[in-house]
């Protein structure tokens, strides 16, 4: 906690979630000095740096911005060792994402520096994205999209014919593999539409929207369409594979909007291209720029692929710098911290 009557915090923003967003969820909650740095993710994409991952590469730039702040409000700041080193006067660091990936959380506890990160803000974005990834890939909304307004062409109304048509949410067993924030809300969606929904999660309990399956073998076997939702984890890395894949009915289709290392690319890519699946919707992917040389680019006609876009709505960016702000005021009172993990 500062012992003065201003906080001096640095909100390093970027593109997204913008210093300016920072600076005025701010305003209400503390007074305070904010100086203000913008990164350039998304327009730059993230990366490792140094010891931690899925952040912008601008140590120096940080370093240099951080000299004599105490609080640091940020969504892709490296936080590395070398940052820490160099910033002594830093004891509070606010990630405005659901996990503090870009922060060297064992140097921040030798440092003496507070973590917190802002967990929920985007759950129902993700969620929205997800049904709309879903949709586009049984009813082939890109691909008619493409025909039409890319090509003049009228081809798309193949997709009318019973060979080709989509399937329908209504009655549909839908697979969700977990149950978390985004999931839980992905179910809901999905029970309105009237789908047949089960759930696989371990690890939750309680009443849950759908059926729940005691264990994914069994899931995947019911299932004409999976979605993932499942934290990436070393236990969870690969989770759906080619045996996986090969349990579902022959036409499935496979959603994952969560953490692209979740699923086998390539095993996905065989399955697609020997008619075992119908068609993919990605929004994350196992190395992020997707390469040039994927083979996901060549199955344009089976897949739908977005550039990890589910969190990307103007509320996420607002209420992550408010969570940010309010854990700011938090720790200028000496109050507990709502979402600490140092």
């Amino acid at each position: 906690m500062t012992k003065g009557n201003s906080v001096r915090v640095l909100a390093a923003g970027d593109h997204f979630i913008l210093p300016s967003l920072i600076r005025e969820a701010l305003d209400p909650e503390l007074p305070c000095e904010v100086a203000e740095l913008t990164l350039g993710w998304p327009l730059t994409p993230f990366g490792p740096v140094a010891e931690v991952t899925e952040a912008s590469d601008a140590e120096d730039e940080l370093i240099e911005a951080l000299a004599g702040t105490e609080a640091l409000v940020t969504q892709m700041g490296p936080v590395t060792e070398r940052v820490l080193d160099a910033c002594p006067d830093l004891r509070l660091v606010v990630v405005c994402r659901g996990g503090p990936v870009n922060v060297n959380l064992d140097a921040a506890k030798r440092h003496d520096v507070r973590v917190c990160y802002a967990p929920g803000r985007n759950a129902a974005a993700t969620a929205e994205f997800t049904i709309g990834l879903m949709l586009a890939a049984l009813r082939r909304i890109p691909q008619a999209h493409d025909l039409l307004a890319r090509r003049s062409s009228w081809e798309g109304a193949t997709y009318y014919t019973y060979e080709h048509s989509g399937l329908e949410l209504e009655d549909l067993p839908v697979g969700l593999v977990g149950y978390g924030a985004v999931g839980s809300r992905v179910a809901r969606v999905l029970c309105a539409f009237g789908a047949r929904v089960m759930v696989f999660d371990p690890y939750v309990h309680g009443e849950i929207h759908g059926l729940r399956v005691p264990s994914l073998d069994e899931l995947l076997r019911m299932s004409h369409v999976i979605t993932v939702h499942a934290r990436l984890t070393p236990e969870t890395r690969g989770l759906i594979g080619a045996r996986e894949l090969a349990l579902l009915p022959k036409g499935a289709v496979v959603v994952n909007a969560a953490r692209g290392p979740l699923l086998d690319e390539e095993a996905l890519c065989e399955a697609l291209e020997n008619g075992h699946l119908s068609s993919a919707a990605l929004d994350t992917y196992v190395r992020e720029p997707l390469p040039p040389a994927s083979r996901l680019h060549a199955l344009a006609d089976r897949v739908v692929l977005t550039p990890h876009l589910g969190g990307a709505s103007r509320a996420v960016a607002e209420k992550a710098a408010r969570i940010a702000a309010a854990e700011v005021a938090r720790w200028a009172r000496g109050e507990p911290l709502a979402h600490c993990l140092t």
